[in-house]
């Protein structure tokens, strides 16, 4: 099984940016983390971050034609206003899974609303770096589901 894990805007900045909402983890630790858990449940996980919007689209139309398992993405900001982003997700067969490591709900409110949350399996988000493991084994789990 290949889950393809999609790491959005600014999240290269991690660790360093807004300790206080996302703490000091850093996106290479995170892409660490994911490894271990794939391992673990038998999945490989790709890892992908990218600061272009354009990038992203291209990296999901990859995924389609690679035939990955599963999802999940965390585009950051673009969450909020990427049609882009979410017409991409939307050519997908496969499950997707939206993490966030804030509560998004609980911050500022354009950060309230996802344009791909119609699209996406479900949404996981206040549980810092436990976001991407749940959202890994939901991804995981979704997937085994597809294929029964």
């Amino acid at each position: 099984m290949k889950i393809l894990m999609l790491h959005g805007i600014n999240h290269n900045m991690f660790g360093k940016r807004d300790p206080r909402q996302y703490g000091t983890i850093t996106l290479d630790e995170i892409n660490a983390s994911l490894a271990a858990l794939g391992k673990e449940l038998g999945t490989d996980v790709e890892c992908f971050q990218t600061n272009s919007e354009g990038e992203m689209c291209e990296r999901i139309h990859q995924g389609y034609t690679d035939g990955v398992d599963a999802v999940l993405i965390n585009a950051g900001a673009w969450t909020h206003y990427s049609y882009g982003i979410r017409d991409a997700l939307a050519i997908l067969t496969c499950p997707i899974v939206e993490l966030h490591m804030s509560n998004i709900h609980a911050r500022e409110a354009f950060r309230h609303v996802s344009v791909f949350g119609e699209i996406v399996r479900g949404q996981i988000c206040g549980f810092g770096v436990d976001s991407y493991l749940l959202g890994l084994r939901a991804g995981h789990s979704a997937a085994l589901a597809a294929k029964a």
